[in-house]
């Protein structure tokens, strides 16, 4: 079993920058992805950033140039800096880990992030 601990969220200012930190723990595989993904108020579920165990990235488009996601192997942890904030960005953020190849998938339990205009 994987457990995921997400923190970082919080209320900040349009322009501002948040930084959330996901730490796995458990038996975690080690061809993965870890990822954030975001959710707002009557919207699906949308990728925002992933990043593979060996340092490929991928971003949803509209928040490439702002955001960046890095993660450290030794400490299975994922970053998420986000920068330029958008009243846009408001959502509950969601940190991801599964494994490359195969069925296993693990949902953290999502924190909190406002962008007020």
């Amino acid at each position: 079993q994987v457990q995921l601990v997400e923190s970082g969220g919080g209320l900040v200012q349009a322009g501002g920058s948040l930084r959330l930190s996901c730490a796995a723990s458990g038996s975690i595989f080690s061809a993965n992805a870890m990822g954030w993904y975001r959710q707002a108020p009557g919207k699906q579920r949308e990728l925002v950033a992933t990043i593979t165990n060996s340092g490929n990235t991928n971003y949803a488009y509209s928040v490439k140039g702002r955001f960046t996601i890095s993660r450290d192997n030794a400490k299975n942890t994922v970053y998420l800096q986000m920068n330029s904030l958008k009243p846009e960005d408001t959502a509950v953020y969601y940190c991801n880990l599964r494994r490359i190849v195969g069925p296993e998938n693990y949902w953290g339990q999502g924190t909190q992030v406002t962008v007020s205009s």
